[in-house]
């Protein structure tokens, strides 16, 4: 949170800004008063931060004032540096009149770096003895760059550590670190600059301009896509967060009218995983089983409690109304996004492999392969758990009864790996009985923040064969 400078921060600020300009003056006399080429500086300096490329969520501004300052104080000195840094704060004060603490330590900020930058290659030129004829003339103005850069950033950053708290390596990892490459390529284009300068005098300064607005363009757009993304991906959290509480919803009504229902599914939901895991399917396919198993009896909704909880023989009309609720289910997953393949297993649940199921009469690989595991699994749990539609079966009478209708009924591939998966843990695996409603939909609430989390790059599922 923001808060207002303490007096006793102001009057730093306000005694550091004077400092500085009784350091400018003292300066003034041994800079390089060459008025054409400083009017033609803070021209551009102005204009470029008039027309900066602002990302407020940030706290960031892509501008190409910073080029012509730190040119101003290699090719004219500090007094020209800091006049050109300080009518570039005024020029965008006019323009946009932001707070009066903002203002003093911009002007504080922009006046010691150009006058530190300048100074630190005035030192450093003439401790060396250096002429724009040698290499290291070149060599001292990429440094000056650079390091009026990091000395720019970490003068900002400090200040917003104290007035926002954003903790100054976060400051460095966010936003220098990924603006460094454009940065550098600006320090070499500075080079030759000043190179050319010597060279050619202030013709050079219309390349100046030119790189100026390539500079600007090309960090506007960089910052503005790593804001973007970043927004992208606080939507994406935000959607899973909806649907984990849409998912949970639904639910957990289900569970409060038919408790057996609610059951089933979570043991379809644990049963599906394992056995996609089981067929090599990918982690991906995996969380889809798992989610398509949770949901496969949404539809069960529709039905009244006189069917959902019916401790009698359904009669025909009954079974009529009950073989609707795949197509239910799949239209109530389907208004969510994100969904699609999720609605098509669900709706696919009781196909069977012979052509004789419901509601399409599809067959063989027309069904979705998840959809041909939760006919498995689901046939097994409703036979071996307690259910309102029959009595329960031991797990190997269960077993028998699947490999009776294997091709049939059934995928016999999955039927085989679904009984080696019983078999191999002695047939008490996750048994129907056994399984934890609360723990799948936590599960699920993972699954689909992981999904949510990677949904720039791919949708929340990825989309399996689709019913003909």
């Amino acid at each position: 949170m923001t808060r207002a400078p303490s007096t006793a921060a102001i009057a730093i600020e306000a005694a550091a800004l004077a400092a500085g300009l009784a350091l400018t003056v003292a300066m003034a006399p041994a800079a390089d008063w060459d008025l054409g080429l400083l009017a033609m500086l803070f021209a551009f300096a102005v204009i470029s931060d008039i027309r900066r490329v602002a990302v407020p969520a940030n706290r960031v501004f892509a501008s190409g004032s910073f080029l012509a300052i730190v040119t101003a104080a290699i090719l004219l000195g500090a007094a020209p540096a800091v006049i050109v840094g300080l009518g570039t704060i005024a020029a965008s004060w006019l323009f946009e009149r932001y707070a009066a603490p903002n203002l003093l330590i911009n002007c504080v900020v922009y006046t010691w770096f150009p006058l530190l930058a300048a100074l630190g290659f005035d030192a450093a030129r003439d401790a060396l003895g250096l002429t724009p004829d040698d290499t290291g003339f070149y060599i001292a103005v990429l440094a000056t760059f650079v390091g009026a850069l990091l000395l720019n950033f970490t003068m900002i950053a400090v200040y917003n550590r104290y007035e926002v708290g954003t903790p100054v390596r976060e400051a460095y990892r966010e936003v220098l670190i990924p603006i460094l490459p454009s940065e550098l390529a600006i320090a070499l284009l500075a080079v030759g600059i000043a190179f050319a300068y010597f060279e050619l005098g202030l013709v050079t300064i219309a390349m100046f301009g030119v790189a100026l607005l390539i500079f600007q363009y090309l960090l506007g757009a960089l910052l503005t896509s790593q804001e973007r993304a970043k927004e992208i991906e606080r939507r994406a959290h935000q959607l899973a967060g909806f649907q984990v509480g849409l998912l949970s919803t639904l639910m957990r009504t289900l569970d409060l009218r038919d408790r057996m229902t609610a059951r089933h599914s979570a043991a379809v939901a644990r049963y599906a995983r394992e056995l996609a895991a089981r067929a090599g399917m990918s982690e991906e396919e995996q969380e889809l089983a798992h989610t398509a198993g949770l949901l496969h009896d949404i539809g069960k909704f529709a039905l009244p409690d006189s069917i959902l909880k019916a401790n009698t023989p359904l009669t025909e009309q009954d079974w009529e109304l009950i073989k609707r609720h795949p197509a239910e289910g799949a239209r109530i997953v389907n208004g969510i996004d994100g969904y699609g393949p999720v609605s098509e297993i669900i709706l696919a649940h009781h196909e069977r492999i012979d052509g004789l199921g419901y509601p399409y009469g599809l067959s063989g690989e027309e069904i979705p392969p998840i959809a041909r595991i939760i006919a498995v699994v689901d046939t097994y749990d409703v036979m071996t758990a307690r259910d309102s539609y029959r009595e329960p079966r031991p797990p190997k009478e269960a077993i028998a009864e699947l490999r009776a209708v294997a091709g049939t009924q059934l995928d016999a591939r999955f039927v085989e790996l679904f009984i080696e998966m019983l078999e191999e843990h002695k047939l008490s695996f996750q048994h129907g009985s056994d399984a934890d409603f609360e723990a799948e939909l936590n599960l699920e609430a993972r699954i689909i923040r992981h999904a949510a989390a990677q949904s720039a790059k791919r949708p929340l599922f990825a989309d399996s064969p689709a019913p003909q």
